[in-house]
């Protein structure tokens, strides 16, 4: 037996009380473990569908590149180059997932405005500069899922850790000290109960 439990009621009691809330939080480090592998394996489906369509347009946008680069002329197509602005419009939020925080990153609406004139350039031209801003939003969404995929990752390596450390070991040691001090204690009734018998036979004689 546990010697920081000796057999009292009270003990009994307070043994019991941490083997129930120890199996309580057994189970929701369970269920907890249970939906963020869940939303793990889903952002691992959706990152792998937009790494291909990263693939798929950026072939695109660079075969339109080379294309307009052919038409117009590659120091004609890096000075347009010059003229699409930098991005800053990103944004990042955070969202949870059962205590998990992940950051979300919001790039805003997709509005391609006009940023060079139409006279010199040609179809290829617009064709590459809407794939590569198509790619350039994927990318943002591709980044954000990797990183949330480790977040959860490391969490559930670590929740799993927890939930094995309450079921291996400090589920079944209060099991154990619940039943020693429990059997201590019948035992103890037993010896009491027979001392008491013996006592009121010899009151009788």
């Amino acid at each position: 037996m546990d010697m920081t439990f000796f057999p009292t009621k009270g003990n009994l009691i307070r043994a019991k009380s941490i083997l129930s809330l120890s199996r309580q939080g057994y189970e929701l480090l369970d269920r907890k473990q249970n939906i963020l592998v869940r939303e793990m394996m889903s952002l691992i489906d959706r990152a792998g569908e937009i790494q291909k369509k990263i693939h798929e347009t950026y072939k695109e946008a660079y075969e339109a590149l080379r294309v307009a680069n052919i038409t117009l002329g590659i120091a004609e197509v890096e000075q347009m180059g010059y003229s699409v602005p930098e991005e800053n419009s990103l944004r990042i939020k955070l969202r949870s997932v059962m205590g998990v925080e992940i950051p979300t990153v919001d790039i805003g609406p997709y509005v391609l405005k006009p940023t060079y004139g139409f006279l010199k350039t040609n179809t290829a031209l617009d064709i590459a500069r809407r794939r590569f801003e198509e790619v350039k939003r994927l990318t943002v969404e591709y980044a954000e899922i990797e990183n949330a995929i480790y977040r959860l990752a490391v969490n559930i390596k670590r929740t799993k850790k927890r939930a094995n450390a309450m079921k291996n070991i400090l589920i079944p040691r209060y099991e154990k000290i619940s039943k020693d001090i429990q059997d201590a204690l019948e035992e103890k009734d037993r010896e009491e109960f027979t001392r008491l018998k013996v006592i009121k036979k010899n009151t009788r004689n």
